[in-house]
């Protein structure tokens, strides 16, 4: 419901509707508001907290500016929420919501900047804002861009204007810095231009493909970039070398589509912790049948594996089976107490030992890309992670080959 007003900002989130909200038309699938306006007015929701924060950091509380305001960015699909019964108009039963979160605020001091502001909780639903609510499926690339483009372009500008706002009786000037954290890896693949999660390049942080990636498991670099993903998507669309359709692909490594939100490589750690607990639920199951001296088990013989692990975990640990992990049942299982529950399930000691080293390198990496800010938060295992992560390769490609060769999953790759 795009109004024919022409005379409002970049896009006015009510223009063209009537004046009382409830009554916009049932054919508008989307509600948003104006990405400038929605900053403006959380900043005046924290004047409180901003003029405390001058305060305690003994600045001046008359100071004017330039305050930094860092933006985290997020967007994700909303599951189904269709009308259970009722006959209300015909829309996508999918949605999906663009949030944001103010994560610090800092003035310039002393040749040095000085945090007034930073968010203690930035997961938490409090602290999240939304911006634009829109009824559809996240896969919808097209509905996806028409949508979301407008609000876009106002982050763009924003980037290299200031907000002027009176806090406490005093015009200050603004700057903010976006950080598009808050994507999982779907999205991510979808605004970034890249292709679907079961593509050939496995990454959204750097280029390897599966292949490469599981014949070197241990030295990657993050490398991808919005910027990087543009110029692709060019060379893609214009194809200037005149090269065949694969030579081409392998040229942009899997950029197909034009990125149309800059993102910020990170690690999506819900995902994270959901895919890296099905494999090590694979890997029990495996050991249990004892894969690494027999692979040529029966399909029955699997499954009679599987139930066993799931008998023994619902007996030692009180884990109920589920049809398809998710995050409390990945949380639960990633323990100390679950690989000694499956130790006992494993005759030879020497696997037994390789379990155990497994669950313990993992879950000393684990709380480095679960933590906001691991620096501050876990230190030592910040320090310890790369000689950690090399390790957990090598046990991957050595006692655990008989998964592993040729073939390694997305989030093994990042972790």
């Amino acid at each position: 419901n795009v109004s024919a007003n022409t005379d409002v900002g970049i896009i006015n989130g009510l223009s063209g509707l009537v004046q009382s909200v409830d009554d916009y038309p049932v054919d508008t699938i989307s509600k948003r508001f104006r990405y400038d306006v929605a900053l403006a007015a959380t900043l005046k929701d924290m004047e409180e907290e901003i003029l405390e924060g001058l305060k305690a950091q003994e600045l001046d509380d008359y100071f004017s500016g330039p305050f930094t305001v860092v933006i985290k960015e997020s967007c994700d699909g909303m599951g189904d929420v269709s009308e259970k019964h009722g006959c209300g108009p015909p829309v996508p039963e999918k949605a999906v919501r663009f949030s944001f979160t103010v994560m610090t605020i800092a003035v310039p001091h002393d040749k040095d900047s000085v945090r007034i502001f930073e968010e203690s909780k930035p997961n938490s639903e409090l602290c999240c804002k939304p911006l634009c609510l829109m009824l559809a499926d996240e896969s919808d690339h097209e509905t996806l861009t028409a949508i979301l483009s407008p609000l876009i372009a106002e982050r763009e500008d924003m980037k290299s204007s200031e907000l002027m706002l009176e806090l406490g009786g005093i015009l200050r000037s603004f700057k903010f810095v976006f950080r598009g954290t808050g994507y999982d890896e779907k999205l991510v693949r979808e605004v970034e231009g890249l292709e679907a999660s079961g593509s050939v390049y496995i990454c959204t942080l750097c280029d390897s493909t599966r292949l490469e990636a599981s014949q070197n498991i241990v030295f990657h670099s993050i490398t991808r970039s919005h910027t990087e993903n543009l110029e692709r998507y060019e060379m893609w669309r214009s194809n200037s070398h005149h090269e065949s359709a694969d030579d081409l692909r392998d040229r942009v490594k899997g950029v197909s589509a034009k990125p149309f939100i800059e993102t910020l490589p990170s690690i999506d750690a819900l995902h994270c912790d959901i895919g890296n607990a099905a494999e090590f639920y694979k890997i029990f199951q495996l050991e249990i049948g004892e894969v690494y001296k027999n692979p040529d088990a029966s399909k029955e013989e699997r499954k009679r594996w599987q139930s066993t692990l799931d008998k023994h975990l619902r007996k030692k640990l009180n884990l109920k089976p589920i049809m398809r992990m998710n995050g409390n049942f990945a949380r639960k299982m990633m323990a100390y107490e679950t690989v000694e529950a499956v130790c006992e399930l494993v005759r030879s000691e020497e696997r037994r030992v390789a379990l155990r080293e497994l669950m313990d390198l993992y879950l000393k990496m684990k709380p480095v890309w679960r933590s906001s800010c691991p620096a501050k938060e876990c230190p030592e295992l910040l320090c310890q992670y790369s000689f950690n992560s090399q390790r957990f390769a090598e046990l991957l490609s050595t006692k655990f080959k008989y998964r592993y060769e040729g073939k390694i999953t997305n989030y093994f790759h990042k972790t």
